[in-house]
């Protein structure tokens, strides 16, 4: 009889045992297939964003792959308070990453919450973005990510290489953007040093676009628009008039170039976007902290410029720039 309950408590063991193991076996498989869901915050939809939001999503899958990472995307349509509930929304969800995409969308994630890491892109400056005076490089909260700052100085260049000749620049863009300003007031002194006489005019939105940019042209040689949501979401209302008017516009960035632009010294946004992903991916995986890591910038930029426009208003442009490419 002892004989056989010890026999039976020895079965019950191992049964006990072999459980166990599966259960960890399971739980190692789980870990090893984690999935992890992110939360995309996008502000407006255009090609410049769109190319970003792209390539953060390959470059996140690069290093996480396909099938352990999801994604909710949302789009606020160019609206601040809509980026505002897009992020607390992910916050309800309790998402592991928030990407923000701009810089209203990075302010608004970072606003709603302090634990969330958030990676951010398409953003100029972020010390802006999140309100921070004495800037190192590094957010040293819960938030990283890439910068689409071209290089302003080269930028301002670009515009004299083209037009040497020109007596007057006016800058347009979107008195509701900070980073807009933050880029204007960079480049001003680097124009003036060629000679020329700046003027900015402003925009509130998109519906004084057209008379906002009728009123640069009528007293400007030629246009500067820098990297603006506003104005590459109404970049083809500015191109109506200022191509009626004849006057050529540098823009700040390809999206805004193809759509009104004779030419840009640009970044790519998609390399940013995957840069972007490399680092969520540096988070989720290996536990990086967001604070911690350096603010990314652009590899490279090249001199780009819009044959279209280059033909129509007669610019000639150097053989050291590339064609933008058009959408068949």
């Amino acid at each position: 009889m002892k004989k056989k309950i010890f026999s039976t408590l020895l079965c019950t063991a191992m049964l006990l045992g072999l459980m166990t193991g599966c259960k960890g076996s399971q739980a190692s498989e789980k870990n090893a297939n984690a999935q992890y869901k992110v939360g995309i915050s996008q502000l407006v939809q255009h090609p410049a964003l769109d190319e970003a939001t792209k390539g953060f999503k390959e470059g996140i899958e690069a290093e996480l792959g396909k099938g352990n990472v999801s994604f909710d995307e949302q789009n606020a349509a160019g609206d601040s308070a809509t980026c505002a509930t897009i992020a607390n929304s992910f916050v309800s969800q309790k998402v592991d990453l928030i990407m923000a995409n701009a810089t209203a969308a990075v302010s608004a994630a970072a606003s709603a919450t302090a634990d969330i890491p958030i990676v951010g892109t398409s953003v100029t400056d972020y010390s802006i973005a999140l309100g921070i005076k004495k800037w190192s490089g590094k957010s040293g909260t819960n938030v990283t990510g890439t910068s689409d700052l071209a290089p302003l100085d080269q930028q301002a260049a670009m515009l004299h290489e083209l037009f040497p000749d020109a007596k007057k620049v006016g800058i347009i863009y979107c008195s509701s953007e900070a980073n807009s300003k933050y880029q204007v007031d960079t480049i001003t002194p680097y124009l003036e040093k060629f000679g020329y006489a700046v003027k900015s005019y402003t925009f509130s939105d998109s519906n004084d676009v057209a008379s906002v940019t009728k009123t640069a042209c009528d007293n400007s040689d030629v246009l500067y628009i820098p990297t603006d949501n506003t104005a590459a979401n109404c970049a083809e209302n500015i191109n109506n008039v200022a191509v009626q008017a004849k006057t050529p516009i540098i823009a700040g960035e390809e999206g805004i170039c193809k759509g009104c632009g004779v030419a840009t010294l640009s970044i790519s946004y998609h390399d940013i976007g995957y840069k972007a992903g490399q680092m969520a991916a540096q988070i989720l995986k290996d536990g990086a902290k967001p604070g911690d890591m350096e603010i990314a910038t652009a590899d490279t930029v090249v001199k780009e410029y819009n044959k279209e426009l280059c033909d129509k208003l007669g610019v000639k442009v150097p053989e050291d720039y590339t064609a933008i490419k058009t959408e068949e």
